[in-house]
């Protein structure tokens, strides 16, 4: 459980895969110095380019079978058949400090983090413009077969389903707007204009890292 005399609070951050969330997040990082990012554990293999301890803790899946087993995570989540998990103690530390901290997992991840830390927990999905926009993205990006574009574009759409539970929707269609929008809700200046967009169903438009 988290104390009431923690300051911090948790920003989820969720998107499509491909939709962005590492760019706008960099950037926040870098405008907020009382944000921290938190780094997922996950048993996917590394990406061209990624590092551990800076992208991901990359793990085994013994090994996160035991992280699991010792109630070392604070969620966890299977996504395109690998397992990606949230280590519970670097975020009660950062919180325990007065520090923001930011989880860019996916919405099975950001349902548990809800029942676990209810109010706490300030849930942000960020939309692509469109799915073409999104399949473009992924193309780009040249790593994935053709098929696994069709798996995450199907699982896109389920995804962007779920925005409507969220607490913010942020349209990533310009990447400058998009990150003074979510810097303005990590501020707690737009919750109220927040709340109104969610009532009418309207998301907010932000930036793209496209």
């Amino acid at each position: 459980m988290v104390s009431r005399r923690q300051t911090g609070r948790i920003f989820v951050i969720s998107s499509p895969s491909g939709g962005g969330k590492t760019t706008v997040v960099e950037r926040l990082l870098r405008a907020a110095p009382r944000l921290s990012r938190s780094v997922s554990v996950t048993t996917r293999p590394p990406r061209p380019g990624e590092r551990h301890g800076r992208d991901y803790r990359f793990v085994t899946p013994a090994a996160f079978r035991r992280l699991q087993r010792s109630g070392r995570l604070l969620e966890r989540a299977n996504v395109h058949g690998e397992w990606y998990g949230t280590l519970k103690a670097p975020v009660l530390r950062a919180l325990a400090r007065g520090r923001h901290v930011v989880l860019c997992i996916d919405v099975q991840g950001a349902r548990q983090v809800r029942r676990v830390l209810g109010a706490r927990a300030v849930l942000i999905f960020l939309l692509p413009p469109s799915i073409r926009r999104l399949r473009a993205r992924l193309l780009r990006r040249r790593t994935e077969s053709p098929a696994a574009i069709r798996r995450r574009l199907a699982a896109a759409r389920r995804e962007i389903a779920c925005a409507r539970w969220y607490d913010h929707a942020v349209v990533n269609d310009r990447l400058d707007r998009t990150v003074r929008t979510m810097n303005a809700i990590i501020r707690g200046n737009s919750r109220a204009r927040g709340a109104r967009d969610q009532r009418k169903g309207q998301p907010t438009h932000g930036a793209s890292a496209d």
